[in-house]
């Protein structure tokens, strides 16, 4: 049974859960727990290292996924590119989401509002 490991700050749209199971055969998301989703959402910036930082999310894929389950990864770039390498490393299969934006633009009383709208496309692998 494939698993996709949910490591991003967001709940998955239920089009984003369709296109996981239909076309990278998920049949089950696993979300990090209170304690590793805040440990993801707030990457100190003033880190020289994330090396130990991330070891908790590294045990935590170690001891739960299994070779050619999926890890959708998206946030701070560098401990992205750290948990995307430690996934392949685990025989993971890497993916990130991919959106098209449109912009509207309304006037009223004299002000402009942009209102930008994400519309997901489809999980592009990490190459």
């Amino acid at each position: 049974m494939k698993k996709m490991f949910l490591f991003f700050s967001h709940d998955l749209t239920q089009i984003q859960k369709n296109e996981a199971k239909n076309n990278l055969y998920i049949k089950e998301f696993i979300s990090l727990d209170d304690e590793l989703q805040e440990i993801w959402s707030s990457i100190p910036s003033d880190e020289e290292s994330l090396k130990e930082y991330l070891k908790p999310l590294k045990k935590f894929l170690e001891e739960r996924a299994s070779l050619g389950d999926v890890i959708l990864i998206q946030g701070d770039f560098g401990a992205v590119y750290s948990m995307v390498n430690f996934a392949k490393s685990l025989g993971l299969k890497a993916v990130y989401a991919t959106t098209k934006r449109t912009v509207e633009e309304i006037v009223e009383d004299g002000k402009t509002i942009k209102k930008s709208i994400f519309e997901h496309r489809r999980f592009r692998e990490y190459e």
